[in-house]
């Protein structure tokens, strides 16, 4: 299959990444002045990129403020008309996403693409934007939460009444976010369409870890998470502190919903004694468990 041809939601599990098509004047640059020591291009609907979420967490519990990510998307679908492939309609996702969930053991159900399609990955993108612009830290919450929407509930994170909802959920004023959405956001959004072209970013996910003298090195796609820890040292403007792991009960607190994947690679773990553990929290009355057919998601009970 041509790259030209190939469809931006078929995530290639070897790669570990969702592709864009190429498109006239894509270049790569060096980054300069950087203001974060991670760049993270990604989508709300990028199933590699809920691959990779365990990761993430680690690398965010071991190092905390250490660790300055930034979040930019990258515009996976604008819509339907320019894909072909492998993935030329909404359908099609539904029988991909049900592979990338075996392969990266995270839960994905998929049948939001046979029930309500998605259009565009563009409205939660900018819904994304507008909620940094309003409070980078409930951002991060709000994205994890419309990712669980579609990924496990097989919700239309494209309309308004799921995006309010988990606007409502993490704290945020969904008024304000709908006012931003239709100015600075989507503004903010274009902004990152740009950086991601200039920098010749085709995949999600990608994450350039920059150090103090401007140089860049890029992250493609699915990696252990040794990779990204030894990018993160690499980058780093002094040498790092791995914090202790945290309680199960204080890991709970930071994160309020994991899945058997996120938590074996953070405890360091096996998959099946991660599902044991999660398991019993669920018996005790910790937790709850949110069952599909591909896996679970635990949330804590309130």
């Amino acid at each position: 299959m041509n790259t030209e041809e190939k469809s931006a939601l078929l995530c290639d599990t070897l790669t570990g990444a969702c592709e864009l098509p190429l498109s006239q004047g894509d270049t790569t640059a060096t980054i300069v002045n950087p203001t974060s020591d991670i760049i993270y291009f990604t989508d709300p609907i990028c199933s590699s990129c809920w691959g990779i979420e365990p990761q993430l967490r680690k690398l965010k519990i071991h190092y905390g403020d250490q660790v300055r990510l930034a979040y930019r998307m990258g515009g996976l679908l604008p819509d339907w008309s320019y894909n072909s492939g492998g993935i030329s309609k909404p359908s099609d996702v539904y029988h991909h996403w049900r592979e990338v969930s075996a392969y990266y053991q995270m839960p994905i159900d998929g049948s939001v693409w046979l029930n309500d399609p998605l259009a565009s990955s563009y409205p939660p993108s900018i819904a994304f934007k507008a909620a940094q612009i309003q409070d980078p830290s409930k951002a991060l919450s709000f994205l994890r939460y419309i990712r669980e929407m579609v990924f496990v509930h097989n919700q239309n994170i494209a309309k308004w009444e799921h995006l309010r909802i988990a606007a409502l959920a993490v704290g945020l004023d969904p008024i304000l976010l709908q006012q931003d959405m239709g100015n600075s956001a989507s503004e903010a959004f274009e902004k990152d369409l740009t950086l991601s072209r200039t920098h010749g970013v085709r995949g999600f996910p990608t994450l350039l870890f920059i150090n103090s003298k401007g140089e860049e090195k890029r992250l493609y796609g699915s990696q252990p998470y040794t990779t990204f820890e030894q990018l993160l040292a690499w980058a780093a403007t002094k040498p790092l502190i791995q914090s202790a792991l945290p309680t199960d009960e204080t890991l709970f607190k930071i994160y309020p919903t994991w899945t058997a994947k996120e938590w074996s690679v953070v405890k360091n773990i096996s998959f099946e004694k991660a599902v044991s553990e999660l398991n019993s929290y669920t018996s005790a009355g910790q937790l709850e468990a949110i069952t599909i057919e591909t896996g679970v998601l635990w949330k804590v009970r309130n």
